[in-house]
């Protein structure tokens, strides 16, 4: 089973046991660090998620996961939020960081870099538009390798 299939079923049994627990399901990622295999399941809700969120998601994803078994390989399940610099994935996400603080890297160089962070200033759908010190950034959706919100000091 490949790291992508894994994600998209999990993301698939996450789902309801998230929102019906009122969260939303953020992020799924699989890894292999060092000798070990980490599942992440990362939620969130507008005030932020506390430890009991993630024990109750936990619990019943745990044992979803336990019953339909779709990962071979043994694996540390971690459920937890996203954190202050949480990623930007979906449309939804793009669209609710408008005025914020972002941090964005491109597959291929646009303007010349392929990093640029400032201020989330559009988003249609197809392009996303960003206010760096100076100058607006009109970045192609598709181009985007990464997007995250940034933390400002």
């Amino acid at each position: 089973m490949t790291k992508r299939k894994v994600t998209d079923i999990v993301e698939e049994l996450a789902a309801p046991i998230v929102e019906g627990e009122g969260l939303e399901l953020v992020d799924v990622e699989y890894k292999k660090e060092g000798a070990n295999w980490f599942l992440r399941v990362f939620i969130d809700k507008p005030e932020g998620v506390d430890i009991d969120d993630c024990s109750r998601v936990s619990e019943k994803l745990s044992d979803m996961l336990d019953e339909v078994d779709p990962i071979p390989d043994s694996y540390f399940l971690e459920v937890s939020s996203p954190g202050a610099e949480r990623p930007l994935k979906k449309p939804a996400d793009f669209e609710r960081s408008i005025g914020k603080q972002v941090y964005i890297t491109t597959y291929e160089p646009v303007d010349g870099q392929k990093t640029f962070e400032g201020v989330l200033s559009g988003y249609d759908g197809d392009v996303v538009t960003i206010t760096e010190a100076k100058k607006t950034v009109t970045l192609p959706a598709e181009r985007i390798a990464s997007a995250r919100l940034a933390v400002v000091f």
